[in-house]
Parts: structure tokens; C-alpha cells; sequence
């Protein structure tokens, strides 16, 4: 069997043009742009979309506070009966209180100045009516004093920046009568 020869092209077919690699590569870079511009956009929206919060079994987000960088410190103190000042009536209140610290450090400066500081409690207390100390604002108001009196016993104010390590005075009992 003898193979046949090729058949002419036919005349009036134009011979293909050879495809542009430019173009083809334009294509392919434009579609890589914006794939990737898609996906930054994406991790852009994911990173900053706050998390989904949990809920309770009440339906109620849950809401997780950060946990302080060292626990404080707590001295309590031994409780005081003192003399109100109510004019005209013999009142008094059974007072518990511990302070709150930044470190057992301040607890040990607290101890070598505890009679002046109880002697500045009990006075500051004596000072109030028992109408005062059944009030919120009140009760708010005598720690806020025995906070300052005891900052400014021990030498231990804030300063500037830097706050005192005795952070707060805390009422564990408050009985008026």
C-alpha cells in the first residue's frame, strides 16, 4: 500500500493568525488580581468582625471580663463600734471593713501604721449620722474618706500616673442602730 500524498490547503482559507501570549498573559494576571484582591478583602472582614457571642440559657450574651495582670490583696480589719452623731439619740454602727491592696508588700506598711489608721477611722466615722450610712451615697462617701485618710497616714497617695497601692476601702458588715 503506498501512502497518499497530502491534500493541497484549499486557496481561498487564510492561513491562522498565531494567538497573542500578551494578551493571554494580560488575562490571566487581571483574573489573579482580583482573586487576590477578593481574598484580602475576606481575611480583612474576618479579622476585624467581632466574635460571636455566647449565650446564657436566659438568651443573654455572655460577658467574660479580663482577668486582672496579679489578684489583689485583702486585710481585713477588726471590726468598730462607734458613736454616731445623731443629734438628740444615743445611735451607733458596727463597722467591718478590709482594704484592698496591690501586693502583701502594702500589707505589711499598713500593719506598722494600723493604730493611726484605725484611730482615723473610728473619727471619721463618729462623724456621721445614721441617716448618712443607710444611704448608698453615703456609705460611698465614708470609704472614700477612710481611703484618702489611710493614703495619706501611711505616705502611700497617688501620684501622677502612678496610682497608690491601696486601691479601696471595702465595707464587709455595716450595722446601724
Amino acid at each position: 500500500m503506498a501512502a497518499k500524498p497530502p491534500a493541497p490547503a484549499a486557496p481561498d482559507a487564510a492561513p491562522a493568525k498565531p494567538k497573542s501570549k500578551k494578551l493571554l498573559l494580560i488575562i490571566l494576571a487581571a483574573v489573579v488580581a482580583v482573586v487576590l484582591v477578593g481574598v484580602a478583602i475576606l481575611v480583612a472582614l474576618m479579622m476585624f468582625q467581632p466574635a460571636a457571642e455566647e449565650l446564657d440559657a436566659d438568651g443573654q450574651p455572655v460577658v467574660q471580663l479580663a482577668a486582672p495582670a496579679a489578684p489583689p490583696t485583702f486585710m481585713p480589719l477588726e471590726n468598730m463600734v462607734v458613736n454616731l452623731a445623731d443629734p438628740g439619740a444615743m445611735r451607733f454602727a458596727q463597722i467591718g471593713i478590709s482594704v484592698q491592696l496591690a501586693d502583701s508588700a502594702t500589707a505589711d506598711r499598713l500593719t506598722a501604721f494600723m493604730p493611726a489608721i484605725r484611730n482615723g477611722m473610728l473619727r471619721l466615722a463618729s462623724q456621721r449620722t445614721a441617716a448618712e450610712l443607710l444611704t448608698p451615697a453615703g456609705k460611698d462617701a465614708l470609704a472614700a474618706d477612710m481611703l484618702g485618710m489611710i493614703r495619706q497616714t501611711t505616705g502611700l497617695p497617688d501620684q501622677g500616673t502612678t496610682p497608690s497601692p491601696v486601691q479601696a476601702v471595702l465595707f464587709t458588715s455595716l450595722i446601724v442602730q
